[in-house]
């Protein structure tokens, strides 16, 4: 079994390894509340379009032109009037704005699930569907520094693994693995931060 994942990994494209060195770049970055994390996002984001339409992931494939819009949005956000780094503060989300996040990522799951599943040859459309819009909103959580995306993505990150290893995208999982190891100190790391400025009277 090893072996067998050890020859498929040496067979997987160089184009994948290249975009999820640079996915781990823009989360490795994004921990540190450093804008290029934005730069390494674009251009796995492009990368990775390609890639999962080919292994007919359509609506991750998809999800990543709304990537792409928000590595430019999220780098704006981050950088603020001023180009200062980190002028955008980590903030929180209240219970009634993750109750009605949630509502609108099922009902959207539910939606293009439902239109893939009927319209079209995709692979698991409603877990496509779900890591596509949940991650839809996770993405706005981080490019606006709300702390509780990191949870958000812990459920992406486990729902996508499953995913990439059904369809043979081992670097694309191991990126996932990773980001599960990273996503802990993002937590740990903003938390932190959001609890300096809490004490500091500044929220």
């Amino acid at each position: 079994m090893l072996l067998t994942i050890a020859e498929q990994l040496l067979q997987s494209s160089l184009l994948e390894l290249i975009a999820v060195l640079f996915a781990i770049a823009y989360l490795a970055l994004a921990v540190r509340e450093n804008s290029l994390c934005w730069y390494a996002a674009g251009i796995s984001t492009l990368i990775f379009l390609f890639i999962f339409w080919d292994v007919k992931l359509y609506m991750e494939s998809g999800l990543q032109i709304y990537y792409l819009a928000m590595a430019v949005f999220g780098w704006y956000q981050w950088r603020g009037a001023q180009g200062a780094a980190t002028s955008l503060p980590i903030s929180r989300w209240s219970a009634m704005q993750h109750m009605n996040a949630l509502a609108l990522i099922s009902a959207l799951t539910f939606a293009s699930g439902l239109l893939l599943n009927s319209g079209t040859d995709a692979n698991f459309p409603y877990l496509d569907s779900f890591t596509t819009w949940a991650s839809v909103v996770a993405t706005f959580m981080v490019a606006r520094k709300i702390l509780e995306n990191w949870i958000y993505w812990l459920v992406i990150d486990l729902v996508s693994i499953y995913l990439y290893i059904d369809r043979e995208l081992y670097f694309t999982s191991l990126l996932f693995a990773i980001y599960i190891v990273i996503i802990f100190f993002g937590w740990f790391a903003w938390n932190k931060s959001y609890r300096e400025r809490e004490s500091e009277g500044v929220l």
